[in-house]
């Protein structure tokens, strides 16, 4: 998918689930279940593709020192203009999630976030993210994924299964999942029928 294409022309309804109740309350309650046996602060979170930062600052918000990073600087901009209108820490690196080392990311983080990232890669570069965040990743981390039902094709985001998932991070394993409750507009959800669940992944 060509995120920065999408961005230009105003493409992005992924964005659009911040106005969504149900998914709101949806990745709420995973943050939660996250934060419910730590103090807060709550330690180290990367978001993998923050695109404008959304849910990211929505982190930082609740507590946690977080890292958002992207391949668009168009977006990031977007983001830089959030973070600031929200008042949060939150740095924010222009790189890719299949090279997170070369992008200066290297430290431990206790949860990684990807709203929308993984299934739109394809096999090897699905791969590559995977290496390194398992290389960011603290030993007790979470990985939480968000990915739509494997049925298109072309420039729109392929979609995963579960084993894929787990075929792509050896040594971790899905513990968890369910839908996201994510409603896209209703023009885009007839084209695309996400269907989209979340993943939550631990090392085995």
């Amino acid at each position: 998918m060509n995120y920065e294409l999408a961005y230009k022309v105003g493409f992005h309804p992924w964005e659009d689930a911040i106005e969504d109740p149900a998914f709101v309350e949806t990745i709420t309650e995973l943050f939660e279940s996250e934060e419910c046996e730590r103090d807060p602060p709550y330690g180290r979170a990367l978001d993998v593709g923050t695109g404008s930062g959304i849910w990211g600052i929505e982190l930082a918000k609740r507590g946690w020192q977080v890292t958002g990073i992207d391949n668009v600087e168009r977006v990031l901009r977007r983001a830089r203009n959030r973070v600031e209108d929200a008042d949060v820490e939150m740095d924010l690196v222009l790189g890719d999630v299949t090279d997170l080392g070369t992008a200066g990311i290297d430290d431990e983080y206790q949860l990684v976030l990807d709203t929308g990232t993984f299934h739109g890669l394809n096999h090897a570069q699905r791969e590559a993210m995977a290496r390194e965040v398992d290389a960011v990743a603290g030993p007790d981390a979470t990985v939480l994924l968000l990915v739509w039902e494997p049925k298109r094709r072309g420039p729109l985001p392929r979609g995963a299964t579960s084993d894929e998932i787990e075929a792509a991070f050896p040594g971790w394993t899905v513990t968890d999942m369910g839908p996201s409750q994510f409603t896209a507009p209703k023009p885009v959800e007839l084209l695309l029928t996400p269907n989209e669940h979340w993943y939550r992944l631990r090392r085995e």
